[in-house]
């Protein structure tokens, strides 16, 4: 019996990426009648109904949901509850499918019965030289650390994916996805799987490109937001979620801490020793992911943007959520596109 699935995709102004990302799906070497696709809008102001509406028309299979809370844990909700298939996928609308994705997920799948969720590696597509050396900084360990969806550097079983295409028999073990959450819902529900004995497999044969922020801006706000509502997170669940997290966090108390130690011998012996550890390492990596000299420094850059703005949104977490008991700042809610 063929198995059915379910690709819930959540969408606010996309006139420029949705298309893209639909004609992937459509171009699936699996069977486009066992595919369903769920686009949860939140009542887009630009292009994207309009363009929602032909697909719709065109294919039965591509149905549109609306969103009024605009925001992407209320949107996966809205698509999984509306699903009737044996798998869910959630997935960026700032993505595309390779056209053997689904096909290859299913028969791991269906053969390794004992996985709950499956993802597979992010390709990064660039917009400019500014996302190209952003890109290759999310692609680095240097820059994220053991986040191999991104680093690609072996498949095996994970603390999270993304797009993971769940049973969808974990939402009815585990809950839905946490509606408080506008950042990092994704990653909080994986630990929850995680905590519940249920188990995460990266697949590197499964490969989606996406199309990386095109300034250092948006990519600061978006590490920014990743960072602060990680604390948010932590402080619901009464625990660290990962260590890799804190490593950012680090960083920036570092820093910090350079204000403080030119009063005192150890700015000399211990700060700078560090801080030129640091950039050295920073400058290895680069290199090694390009040879052109002005690039790498671009690189080097885009290495301490991603690193400060985590750590830096971690710490004013710790003083919004841990120290004044706060709710999250609006401003943190907005979109980083």
């Amino acid at each position: 019996m063929t198995s059915k699935i379910s690709i819930v995709i959540p969408c606010y102004n996309e006139e420029e990426y949705i298309a893209i990302l639909l004609d992937s799906i459509v171009a699936q070497t699996f069977d486009i009648n066992q595919i369903e696709v769920w686009v949860v809008d939140g009542f887009s102001t630009d292009k994207t109904r309009e363009i929602l509406d032909e697909y719709t028309k065109q294919y039965s299979k591509i149905r549109l949901i609306d969103n009024p809370a605009k925001y992407t844990p209320q949107a996966l909700n809205l698509g999984i509850k509306a699903s009737d298939a044996d798998f869910v996928m959630i997935l960026g609308a700032h993505s595309v499918l390779d056209a053997d994705y689904v096909q290859k997920a299913l028969v791991f799948l269906k053969t390794n019965k004992e996985i709950d969720c499956l993802g597979g590696l992010l390709e990064n597509e660039y917009q400019n030289s500014e996302s190209q050396n952003i890109g290759l900084a999310m692609s680095s360990s240097f820059g994220v650390g053991n986040a191999y969806f991104r680093t690609g550097l072996k498949s095996g079983y994970v603390d999270t994916v993304a797009f993971g295409i769940y049973k969808k028999e974990v939402f009815d073990k585990i809950g839905y996805f946490d509606e408080d959450l506008v950042r990092n819902q994704d990653d909080e529900f994986n630990y929850r799987l995680i905590k519940n004995g249920l188990k995460i497999y990266l697949l590197t044969d499964l490969r989606a490109k996406y199309f990386v922020r095109a300034s250092f801006a948006k990519v600061y706000k978006q590490f920014y937001q990743y960072g602060y509502w990680k604390v948010y997170v932590n402080k619901k669940h009464g625990s660290v979620t990962t260590l890799r997290q804190l490593i950012p966090f680090f960083f920036v108390m570092f820093l910090f801490s350079g204000v403080v130690l030119p009063f005192w011998g150890a700015f000399v012996y211990l700060w700078l020793p560090i801080l030129f550890l640091y950039l050295i390492l920073a400058f290895v990596y680069a290199f090694k992911k390009i040879k052109q000299f002005k690039n790498g420094f671009q690189l080097v850059r885009s290495f301490i943007t991603i690193h400060y703005a985590y750590g830096y949104g971690y710490f004013r977490g710790i003083i919004d959520f841990l120290f004044f008991n706060k709710m999250p700042d609006y401003k943190t809610k907005n979109l980083s596109r």
